[in-house]
């Protein structure tokens, strides 16, 4: 009976229950997005990290992978004293460098990626074959590279590097073919970038690239954990940065806490929001009804029951809402996603608005509870008014 007294009220009145489900189908698609928002990024970023198995990262002091030109030198050193280390099981080294293509007469701009191919987690192939660990005459495209410089598979191009800026001339050419079209896990969204052997990065860096790597990708044995491998290593490797992904992810979340104080922002206001307009709603009905509600009450009906319509038309209200909100929140978290992911230098597998069902369950409660809580005064406003009194000032 009480759904059904509470389902009626609400169609009796049919424009101001539009209305308020518009609002809170709003403010709920606002609290969705905040909470995609809040940790989405951060979970994108996670799995990006650990989707090839690489646990630990080493990178120069007191930095993180690519976060600077800085490089580690003495590679070969370093290499073969991580892997003697328990529960490291390969060590892959990456070498940022950036080099040229010849294009008829244009020197077309470059990422190069220097890897070892039997231990690598920058790429996967797409098309082709995978570069050989002693290949000094192949290269790894990316789409953005292949569609730039007209490369298939199978093709040559002209790669120079160690560029002298006076005379616009690299000081080191190779002629190698393209082994196969790959996809760089890693980059931005038409990032010309290319992988070659570790050698050949470093002969075309030129001295400066000489034993040398930006960083270091360790995977470890199944049954080491990164956090108490990664801590004996730095005991025993100081002059070096060992960084886990739960370390990665730290200071990524720590760069980009406006996000997350944003999303807390914006989705305590459409709580306060979905409160204020099922408050009021609710707040006019009883108002509207008081007179029936001291009549029920007078011939016995108890405060419970009242309480009880009153809550539940609450709870219908933010139901309502609430399923709509979830729709527009999805249409609106991937049109917001695809503004965000577009800004420069971010690799084009993060995403912003990451569903998590924790998440979102805990949304969901606070949001039904939320609907719920805004009933409460008008409930006992509705069962603590005087019976006699209102009667009387009710009274046609």
């Amino acid at each position: 009976m009480t759904w059904h007294w509470a389902w009626r009220d609400l169609l009796r009145h049919r424009g101001r229950t539009a209305l308020s489900l518009l609002g809170v189908t709003i403010a709920t698609a606002l609290l969705l997005d905040m909470v995609l928002l809040s940790g989405g990024i951060e979970r994108s970023f996670e799995r990006l990290l650990a989707g090839k198995g690489f646990e630990l990262r080493v990178s120069p002091q007191g930095t993180l992978p690519f976060d600077t030109d800085a490089t580690l030198d003495h590679v070969d050193a370093l290499i073969s004293a991580l892997r003697a280390e328990p529960g490291v099981a390969n060590v892959g080294p990456v070498l940022g460098a950036s080099a040229f293509a010849r294009r008829r007469e244009t020197l077309v701009p470059l990422i190069v990626y220097g890897i070892d191919p039997d231990v690598q987690g920058i790429y996967q192939i797409e098309s082709g074959t995978d570069l050989r660990r002693s290949d000094m005459a192949g290269v790894l495209v990316g789409a953005p590279s292949a569609r730039r410089l007209a490369l298939a598979v199978g093709d040559t191009v002209r790669l120079t590097g160690d560029l002298d800026p006076q005379i616009a001339t690299g000081l080191r050419d190779r002629v190698v073919t393209v082994r196969g079209i790959a996809d760089f896990v890693y980059d931005a969204a038409d990032q010309p970038s290319i992988a070659v052997t570790l050698p050949l990065a470093q002969f075309l860096v030129g001295p400066r690239g000489a034993d040398r790597a930006s960083f270091l990708m360790i995977k470890l044995a199944g049954n080491a954990r990164p956090d108490v491998t990664a801590a004996r290593l730095r005991a025993t490797m100081p002059g070096v940065t060992i960084s886990s992904i739960a370390d990665m992810v730290a200071q990524f979340r720590l760069r980009l806490s406006y996000f997350r104080q944003m999303s807390i922002i914006l989705g305590t206001i459409a709580l306060i929001v979905t409160v204020m307009l099922v408050g009021t709603l609710l707040a006019v009905a009883v108002n509207e009804r008081i007179a029936d509600i001291a009549a029920l009450r007078a011939i016995g009906i108890g405060r419970q029951t009242i309480v009880r319509q009153v809550l539940a038309e609450g709870f219908l209200l933010t139901i309502g809402g609430g399923t709509a909100g979830v729709f527009l929140g999805v249409a609106t978290a991937r049109w917001l996603d695809a503004i965000l992911t577009s800004f420069p230098g971010l690799p084009a597998a993060i995403s912003f608005f990451v569903p998590d069902s924790r998440h979102l369950a805990l949304a969901a409660a606070i949001l039904l509870s939320a609907g719920v809580a805004a009933g409460i005064w008008p409930a006992w406003h509705a069962v603590t008014a005087p019976i006699a009194e209102t009667l009387r000032s009710e009274a046609p």
